[in-house]
């Protein structure tokens, strides 16, 4: 067995992890950030959950820039090839369940 307190992970740079979990080519990891991403596509599908802080994810939906909200608890599922690129408003802890060759 392996413990991994996401909710008090930190890393030693934004958008750092830790590898909880592979099965066969899905990997689940703990991120901790205080930065935004960058605009990007996966190939397969992302699943991104917050479990501290606030992201604001930023998608591209028929060539207009949107924005939700997450907050502690809420998981969004983000489809192969949409394009997004996250925004914590301060420090943030994420749980990331995607293909290990998705970005």
């Amino acid at each position: 067995m392996k413990l991994t307190r996401v909710s008090s992970f930190k890393a030693n740079r934004a958008w750092g992890n830790e590898l909880i979990a592979l099965f066969s080519d899905i990997s689940v990891k703990a991120h901790w950030t205080d930065e935004p991403y960058r605009w990007h596509k996966n190939t397969g599908r992302e699943v991104f959950m917050v479990v501290d802080g606030i992201v604001d994810m930023h998608y591209r939906e028929d060539g207009e820039e949107k924005v939700l909200t997450l907050h502690p608890g809420d998981a969004l599922t983000v489809e192969d090839g949409e394009e997004h690129v996250a925004h914590p408003r301060g420090e943030a802890r994420i749980l990331v369940i995607e293909n290990v060759h998705s970005d």
